[in-house]
């Protein structure tokens, strides 16, 4: 099987990429959100235009947790090992990695959409 990205970034770092990725679109929703409320009489852009640049960029950070998710998918082995991956072998040690991973690529990918849901309700900013 031809594999679309190298082993070699099937790393510790893997674990912590989905988190981050949804913490990082937490953080820049909630700032961009901010910083527009307090400067919308002053800026020259409409509520839509920051709407439809942050859900371009939810969908980019899916994007993210998606391929995080398929990493941590083939690292587990593409679902062949059933937990639990509890032996003292390098083996069960990459599978429990994958399978955690993917677990938190799941809980991720939830959280950016909920993150992302008030974006199609807020219409605009209560000054």
């Amino acid at each position: 099987m031809k594999r679309l990205l190298p082993a070699e970034v099937e790393t510790l770092w893997t674990l912590f990429t989905a988190p981050v990725v949804w913490a990082g679109h937490f953080v820049i929703c909630y700032v961009a959100v901010a910083i527009y409320c307090e400067k919308a009489l002053v800026w020259d852009v409409d509520f839509d235009h920051v709407r439809l640049a942050l859900g371009l960029f939810t969908l980019l950070a899916l994007a993210m947790i998606v391929l995080s998710a398929y990493l941590a998918w083939r690292q587990w082995g593409f679902g062949s090992g059933e937990p639990p991956h509890s032996g003292p072998t390098d083996r069960d040690r990459r599978r429990f990695q994958g399978f955690a991973t993917l677990l938190l690529s799941g809980l991720s990918f939830v959280a950016v959409f909920y993150t992302a849901i008030p974006l199609i309700f807020i219409a605009g900013c209560h000054l």
